[in-house]
């Protein structure tokens, strides 16, 4: 069964992307401007199936009425191997990020992460099966367009994994607000590294906490000492970015 993914943007960064394969675009009938025209013309040069349906029917297909008049059809979503990933990694050359989710389980946070990670220049991002958000539209549409060309890889362990990330020479950092982390803003985060990110409510998971290398806290200045998952993340990676530069 295909999925659905909807809104002009993240459609045509699908078919600029080497993500999933793009089945059908569907385009409300009898409804154009400049922005759906030119998608619909991306598609053609595509030669990618085109039809037309009522927007009714577009309705019912997304589960909404913020489609923006189109769908894109695509194979089911397939996550990358772990050890395909590494693999992948080490013949690169390339110095190795990740981004690591424990428990991130709200679909809009998941997208912004993952649109974060890809504009960061993550190599991929990396889930537990269990306690985790699996991708959806709405992760697809908040994400825009990233996981065409951000590999997703979904772990059974995740602390498992983060020791298997360490064998290899890769420093694996854990988000946290704890008293005892460090300042994000002055540890070496150049080389080989991968972030930990924990749940929007609980954070990190002490299971978790034990196996990363160190823990990482952003200096709070107001009276409210918490950021939401997607903002931390966001700004963590881009501090690997800055020092990276």
């Amino acid at each position: 069964m295909a999925d659905y993914l909807y809104g002009i943007n993240p459609i045509s960064e699908a078919l600029l992307g080497e993500g999933r394969e793009p089945l059908e675009l569907l385009v409300v009938s009898g409804e154009r401007n400049n922005r759906l025209d030119d998608l619909v013309a991306q598609a053609k040069k595509n030669r990618l199936k085109i039809n037309h349906f009522e927007r009714r029917e577009l309705d019912r297909l997304a589960g909404h009425t913020r489609h923006q008049g189109v769908l894109l059809a695509l194979t089911p979503f397939k996550y990358i191997n772990f050890e395909e990933l590494l693999r992948s990694w080490r013949s690169s050359g390339e110095t190795a990020f990740f981004l690591l989710l424990d428990g991130i389980t709200d679909p809009h946070n998941f997208g912004a992460i993952l649109r974060s990670a890809e504009v960061a220049g993550c190599r991929a991002v990396i889930v537990a099966k269990d306690r985790s958000c699996p991708v959806t539209a709405v992760v697809e549409k908040t994400a825009a367009g990233a996981l065409s060309h951000l590999p997703l890889c979904q772990v059974t362990n995740l602390s498992r994994t983060i020791d298997e990330l360490k064998s290899t020479g890769i420093w694996c950092y854990g988000l946290a607000g704890d008293e005892g982390a460090q300042d994000l803003f002055s540890v070496d985060l150049q080389g080989d590294l991968a972030l930990v990110v924990g749940s929007e409510g609980k954070g990190l998971r002490q299971n978790i906490r034990n196996h990363c290398d160190a823990l990482l806290s952003i200096p709070m200045a107001g009276e409210i000492n918490s950021l939401n998952a997607s903002v931390a993340a966001g700004i963590a990676l881009f501090e690997v970015v800055r020092q990276n530069r």
